[in-house]
């Protein structure tokens, strides 16, 4: 296949899935009497059920989508470049260990180790400019979700004698 603006194709592409997604979520999958994904009420333009606005918003992704995938296709071009699985693997990668290491190793250690590994997913990874990111992100989230919303997120690792400490919140 040869695409003239790959850009544009995978672009498209992408608003095409999620706007599925969400329209299939919505509004459910079944077969005869086998349910395989259980939807949401639809109700009508004038009483809206719970599954009105996600399905016709994934409807209208869908459409768009493929509005900007199509155009993609047309002309000559070049064929399609090999996708980079690496770099998405290590920000997914990074996001689940955050999550993972939140509670037990707190915010800072996990935040640094977010910051750290989805970095590793860029061609021009330095430690030094990754070091002052992660830092500051870490001062501005612990500055604006601890301190100013005041949300129960740990500071500290969760080790006893660490939590006895004022500096360890959450």
């Amino acid at each position: 296949m040869k695409i003239n603006k790959s850009t544009d194709f995978w672009g498209g592409v992408m608003f095409a899935a999620i706007g599925l997604v969400f329209a299939v979520i919505a509004f459910g999958v079944k077969l005869g009497d086998i349910v395989i994904l259980p939807g949401y009420a639809m109700g009508t333009a004038a009483r809206m059920g719970p599954a009105y606005f996600p399905f016709w918003l994934g409807v209208i992704l869908f459409i768009i989508g493929v509005m900007i995938a199509l155009p993609g296709l047309k002309g000559k071009g070049k064929t399609v470049e090999k996708f980079h699985w690496g770099p998405i693997g290590f920000v997914l990668g990074g996001v689940c260990l955050f999550g993972v290491l939140l509670k037990p190793m707190g915010m800072p250690v996990a935040a640094l180790v977010l910051v750290v590994v989805a970095s590793m997913g860029s061609h021009d990874f330095k430690w030094k400019p990754v070091i002052f990111l992660a830092l500051g992100l870490i001062v501005f989230s612990a500055a604006v979700f601890v301190y100013g919303l005041k949300l129960p997120i740990p500071l500290c690792p969760n080790l006893d004698s660490l939590q006895e400490l004022r500096l360890c919140r959450g």
